[in-house]
């Protein structure tokens, strides 16, 4: 079984790089299911129902969040009446929608969960108190298990993907949106990298203009980020399963070029 995971989705230009690319690359990686992450795939940040639906369309079987997915309330019906669309696990059932879902493949049933760091990141439960309860609960329901990591520190991400080293399959993470290179197999058979990361213009600061960025820095001048265009980059990693086992037997990064 082939798992095509796509990096953070960083406004309108990740949204439309993504629908070119994504069929095509899905047939070329002969993908059998497809994880994007869209928490800022929203022109005005996060994620709204116009941009998510996009991405559903482009083929993603499922769609992930992060620390923006909130941010935008036309995302919250949406979030309740799609169980494909999710937000971060650990922040907690007084949340809209969920942290995770179990879908049905040809393969098995396959439980795909969004988690997000607690370092460098606005307050969240612990993602290993969450992962424990959920995976707990959920025993015997589930064949493989996949998670997207959405955190800042990359010894976080680590720490987490070596802990469940044999009981999740998958480990990626993404936030960052600098893609990682590091894409490894685990002794106990999980497939993991660091950093997917993003979809979005490639002349930019991490999918924002670049003079915003540099405006701050330099001289401390307060200026708005907004969304950079142009032509793209789309990131991501697929990881190859084998069913029998439950172990990863290949993971590797990829970035795709696209003009606008």
């Amino acid at each position: 079984m082939k798992i095509l995971a796509l990096g953070d989705v960083s406004g309108s230009c990740g949204v439309v790089a993504v629908e070119k690319v994504l069929r095509k690359l899905k047939l070329e990686k002969n993908a059998d299911f497809v994880i994007v992450n869209g928490e800022n795939s929203s022109e005005r940040g996060g994620m709204e129902r116009s941009s998510v639906k996009r991405l559903f369309e482009a083929g993603a079987d499922v769609v992930t969040g992060g620390n923006h997915s909130l941010r935008n309330k036309d995302i919250y019906s949406m979030l309740e009446e799609n169980p494909m669309l999710l937000r971060p696990l650990n922040y907690g059932d007084s949340c809209r929608g969920a942290g995770y879902v179990i879908a049905h493949t040809s393969y098995g049933r396959v439980l795909i969960m969004n988690v997000i760091g607690q370092i460098f990141m606005d307050p969240a439960d612990s993602p290993f108190t969450a992962v424990d309860r959920l995976l707990n609960g959920l025993k015997d329901r589930y064949d493989f298990a996949i998670a997207d990591f959405h955190g800042e520190a990359t010894s976080e991400k680590a720490a987490f993907a070596r802990h469940y080293d044999g009981r999740i399959h998958i480990v990626f993470g993404t936030h960052t949106h600098v893609q990682t290179s590091d894409a490894r197999i685990f002794k106990d058979g999980t497939g993991f990298i660091t950093d997917i990361g993003m979809c979005g213009a490639d002349d930019s600061i991490l999918g924002v203009r670049s003079e915003a960025v540099i405006g701050r820095m330099v001289s401390r001048t307060p200026e708005r980020f907004l969304n950079a265009d142009g032509d793209a980059r789309v990131d991501g990693a697929v990881f190859t399963l084998d069913p029998s086992t439950k172990r990863v037997v290949n993971a590797e990064s990829f970035s795709v070029y696209t003009d606008r």
